[in-house]
């Protein structure tokens, strides 16, 4: 991806967040100058690759298949000195971009619609072997548990919500027509490097062409911080 449409897609969300009446933390604004002068007393951040997290998933195209997160909190599951035991973030998913078939072997999460447009699921469970399960899935929709046949798709309009066990295959996508979609997913703590099991291959992080200057950094992109006096 090039480093313009990076800085595009987070002034579009940053503008799009806002008039959900949203509030993005302080750190979501702030330049690379600005990281380069702080110091280890924001280490959580950093290390909790908290902030923004963009991703075509490889695929060169954004806007039919990617995703845009903003990590805004998040706990540790490689340090033992972490407390947290849970996770939240906000997605900003586009009409027709589709987060490709993947599942998590240690995340649980429940996905809420905050507003905007319709986000449709597809769902399977897995095999052991990590293939398409034909058994039927079993899904908690705003506290009332239901059970859908393998691949059916489920619609979510604003202020639904879909809770996602371990292992359970899921794709999404904006529904055409309905607008952009905010939304909410809270979670198990998590780490995206190690926790996502996509079906088909993708690419996790993008590559990215430096035409311009970074906005504001990717979570995967903070500088080392000064030790804290």
């Amino acid at each position: 991806m090039k480093r313009s449409e990076l800085n595009r897609i987070m002034k579009e969300a940053t503008a799009f967040i806002n008039t959900m009446n949203f509030k993005l933390p302080g750190f979501a604004l702030w330049s690379p100058e600005v990281w380069s002068h702080k110091t280890s007393e924001y280490s959580e951040i950093k290390d909790h690759m908290l902030g923004w997290d963009i991703t075509d998933f490889g695929g060169g195209d954004y806007w039919s298949k990617g995703l845009l997160m903003f990590t805004i909190r998040n706990g540790n599951i490689h340090s033992m000195s972490s407390p947290k035991t849970y996770a939240e973030k906000l997605l900003i998913v586009e009409e027709g971009q589709v987060t490709p078939l993947h599942f998590h072997w240690n995340k649980m999460e429940d996905i809420i619609n905050r507003g905007g447009g319709n986000l449709l699921l597809q769902v399977y469970n897995s095999t052991e072997d990590e293939q398409l399960a034909e058994t039927p899935v079993e899904l908690s929709l705003d506290g009332r548990r239901i059970v859908v046949e393998a691949g059916s798709m489920i619609r979510l309009t604003p202020g639904e919500s879909i809770t996602l066990n371990t292992r359970v295959y899921h794709k999404f996508w904006g529904e055409p027509g309905t607008g952009k979609i905010m939304l909410g997913e809270v979670s198990k703590v998590n780490d995206d490097r190690t926790d996502n099991r996509f079906y088909d291959q993708v690419g996790r992080f993008p590559l990215i062409e430096e035409d311009a200057e970074p906005l504001y950094l990717l979570c995967n992109e903070y500088p080392d911080l000064n030790i804290a006096e």
